[in-house]
């Protein structure tokens, strides 16, 4: 997992509310578990005028040039801006998946479904509560702004406007530590690698009779 420290990066404003996990990467999508290779079909619905499968050369596929992750001003973004209630639906962790294989790294919205705030965690996205009033203010400074940037800091709980006005989020210190050392549960569980063999070998040396072979 990726580490997250400081970013400063393009923001693309998503001004949909409750936009769920189906939406995010549609159902037919979900075949692989490889945790690349989701990005074209983020939004895929949104993004395209044709309906999207699996194995289908999307460089090739009609984009709907409506749809803002299509506006050239929105290329390369790494924050995304949304409304209340992203990420409801069915749980996938193939929604966290296709964002950041997207390139972003960042979701700020008024709240978030449980379930898809937990998977963004697990899988380095960092996903950021503000108060509706905030948020509709980086909607209308983004619209107006061609190329604005928020830099979020993560050491320092805070996102930076361009003007230097400062916002504070909320984030337990485990997500927080998890984040900053890229740490996911499998990495987290191995920083304690030779306490485990240390463990399993005085298990076997006091009850060996649990090891004997049939």
């Amino acid at each position: 997992m990726k580490a997250f420290t400081t970013l400063s990066g393009l923001v693309c404003p998503l001004d949909r509310a409750n936009v769920d996990t189906d939406a995010i990467i549609p159902k037919q999508f979900l075949k692989s578990i490889k945790r690349s290779g989701f990005g074209p079909n983020l939004f895929d619905q949104w993004r395209y005028l044709d309906h999207g499968e699996p194995g289908m050369d999307n460089s090739q596929r009609p984009l709907n040039p409506d749809f803002v992750l299509n506006q050239p001003r929105y290329q390369g973004a790494q924050i995304l801006l949304a409304r209340e209630n992203f990420g409801c639906g069915s749980s996938r962790e193939h929604a966290p998946w296709a964002l950041d294989d997207q390139g972003f790294r960042v979701v700020i919205a008024p709240s978030f479904a449980d379930i898809f705030f937990n998977n963004c965690y697990k899988n380095g996205l960092l996903p950021i509560v503000q108060p509706a009033a905030v948020v509709d203010r980086f909607f209308d400074e983004c619209v107006a702004t061609p190329a604005y940037q928020l830099t979020v800091d993560l050491v320092s709980q805070t996102i930076r406007t361009p003007s230097g006005d400062s916002f504070s989020f909320e984030i337990t210190e485990h997500r927080k530590h998890c984040l900053l050392g890229g740490l996911d549960e499998i990495s987290l569980t191995l920083q304690y690698a030779e306490q485990i063999k240390a463990f399993e070998a005085r298990h076997r040396a006091q009850q060996p009779w649990l090891f004997r072979e049939a």
